[in-house]
């Protein structure tokens, strides 16, 4: 474990207003920004790579004015390092920190699964996710990609469901910061197996009015995921990585 750790991860999701701003501005940062983003998602950029401003900026083709501007976004976030007269270095995961996001999670959809019962616009919303979960195993989808995207669309169907705006953005922004390791969790297929299981069981006992019970199978399904990201070792980075960039030392 000692060989992955060290990510950090900010507060909150790195870009102020004036930044915002800035974006729309400059829509070729953004651009750049995004697609630099999705080489560290993807662990094309890997933990402990090292690369130049010049050779990413011509890599990408752009200038190094839109380049740096996304570089140090990134580093704001938390993502990326930078050394003087050493250029970039992708940062390390910081498992400590995916714990306490891993924790908020379970505080915000808990509360979520508390307001569902108050809010008649939620069952359209079930409805749907049950369509999508509640299935036999012929039916059930095993790809890792998709897999990671429709888990993330559950867990965000239900903070969606409570109908509390600033409990889901906040859940939105904590879904960021643990992407970068969540999709990890479906490249083993018993994980693929336990979230069809777990999510339908949870959707069952919301639909019985058994609100406790639900919110108790979601804390245990959340921690559970917690603890698979603990076991990440690096050869599962390595294994999850698209492609190695040329440039990187």
């Amino acid at each position: 474990m000692a060989e992955v750790t060290g990510f950090p991860m900010l507060a909150d999701d790195g870009q102020c207003a004036t930044e915002k701003a800035a974006s729309r501005a400059n829509p070729l940062a953004e651009e750049v920004y995004q697609r630099l983003k999705h080489d560290v998602f993807s662990f094309r950029l890997f933990p402990g790579d090292r690369f130049s401003e010049n050779d990413i900026a011509q890599y990408y083709g752009v200038s190094r004015t839109p380049m740096r501007d996304a570089l140090f976004r990134l580093a704001r976030e938390g993502y990326l390092e930078v050394g003087f007269r050493r250029g970039w270095k992708v940062a390390a995961v910081d498992f400590d920190r995916l714990d306490q996001l891993y924790d908020l999670r379970i505080v915000l959809e808990a509360a979520s699964l508390e307001r569902l019962a108050m809010n008649a616009a939620a069952h359209p919303v079930l409805g749907e996710l049950e369509r999508i979960w509640c299935v036999a195993e012929p039916e059930r989808n095993s790809d890792a990609v998709d897999m990671f995207r429709m888990d993330e669309q559950f867990h965000r169907g239900l903070v969606s469901a409570a109908g509390n705006l600033e409990m889901l953005r906040v859940h939105d922004e904590v879904t960021e910061r643990i992407r970068i390791v969540r999709r990890l969790d479906f490249l083993k297929p018993h994980r693929t197996a336990a979230t069809y299981d777990e999510h339908a069981a949870i959707l069952h006992l919301i639909e019985r009015g058994k609100q406790t019970e639900a919110r108790i199978m979601l804390s245990a399904h959340i921690t559970q995921s917690k603890l698979e990201v603990r076991k990440i070792t690096l050869s599962m980075l390595i294994s999850a990585r698209d492609s190695k960039l040329p440039f990187v030392t």
